[in-house]
């Protein structure tokens, strides 16, 4: 692993809160609330230059964080979404072989502009970076985000087990004094790594990342993060959304089998917004008592999910 003990010392603190309908690279950020043990985690990532691994529940702000980090910090923002067609090799770089090719015949015939020619006498210029790639020829650090690593193939974690470990890409297609091309990291990009779990990642790739468990937040923080996202909201309003909140995932804690996932603060914040549209006093009422929960639609997001809510809403009754 490459260090780098003269670089600059970041702290991130969770302190620095966008204001609402603020933007940051072009993207809307929102407030996240960190704990004590995530800050801790988060700057002990940073200064060992290791990868942080997050997982939990989907909807607890895994990938939020990444993007919170950045804008804390003031620092450039790479975001790699992993598909399950994903390769590791697509967030390094591509290399345009056929557009090499290409110029390579119109070359032979001499049909190449001085500008196209200029090109093809540089074989770089047909490399197209990728979010690590760009990340690691930024001269500013860089949070790079790769979202959901398990969605894609069991080799994927190990293909990148250079690139993380030695910050250094290697490109195929082009070769300096008989080797490999070689781009190594300006500055240490600062790693995280999303997972639901859906697959068990590789114990080589595990043992070069730190890990951290993002626990579903407690009925205060819940509503701290609430009453952040929507700052004019009512207090009335705010404390019953949660109360009913908290119980619905209560009620479905035993029953998320039958329909892969509890509800979620990301589904809680939709839903409270959606609330909005009805005057404070119609939509107290509706959350009121036994009755059914407005919106069920934004929360439950399969057919069995609302059969359960219904079936074990009866019960209750």
């Amino acid at each position: 692993m490459v260090t780098y003990l003269n670089s600059e010392r970041l702290e991130y603190t969770g302190t620095k809160q966008p204001k609402p309908g603020e933007t940051y690279k072009g993207r809307l950020i929102y407030p996240y609330l960190p704990s004590e043990k995530l800050k801790d985690v988060v700057n002990l990532a940073i200064y060992l230059g290791r990868p942080l691994l997050l997982k939990g529940e989907p909807g607890c702000g895994k990938t939020q964080l990444a993007f919170a980090v950045a804008y804390e910090l003031g620092l450039a923002f790479e975001a790699w979404y992993v598909k399950s067609t994903s390769r590791a090799k697509d967030g390094l770089y591509s290399y345009d072989t056929i557009g090499r090719l290409r110029d390579a015949q119109l070359a032979a015939s001499g049909s190449l502009t001085p500008e196209e020619k200029k090109r093809f006498d540089d074989p770089t210029s047909y490399i197209r970076l990728g979010p690590l790639g760009r990340a690691f020829t930024n001269p500013h650090r860089t949070v790079v985000l790769i979202d959901e690593i398990d969605k894609a193939d069991i080799d994927f974690p190990n293909d990148l087990l250079l690139e993380l470990d030695e910050q250094l890409i290697k490109i195929e297609e082009v070769r300096e004094d008989g080797r490999e091309k070689e781009i190594k990291a300006v500055n240490p990009p600062i790693v995280f790594i999303t997972s639901n779990d859906e697959k068990d990642l590789p114990d080589a790739f595990l043992r070069r990342c730190l890990f951290y468990y993002i626990h579903f937040p407690s009925y205060e923080q819940i509503v701290q993060i609430v009453k952040y996202r929507f700052p004019n909201i009512a207090d009335g309003l705010v404390d019953k959304a949660v109360s009913r909140f908290t119980e619905l995932r209560e009620m479905l804690e035993g029953e998320t089998g039958k329909f892969s996932k509890n509800v979620s603060t990301s589904e809680l914040l939709d839903w409270v917004k959606a609330m909005q549209r009805d005057s404070l006093e119609d939509i107290l009422n509706r959350l009121s008592g036994e009755n059914q929960l407005p919106y069920l639609e934004v929360l439950l997001k399969s057919w069995d999910a609302h059969m359960n809510y219904l079936r074990l809403s009866s019960d209750r009754e």
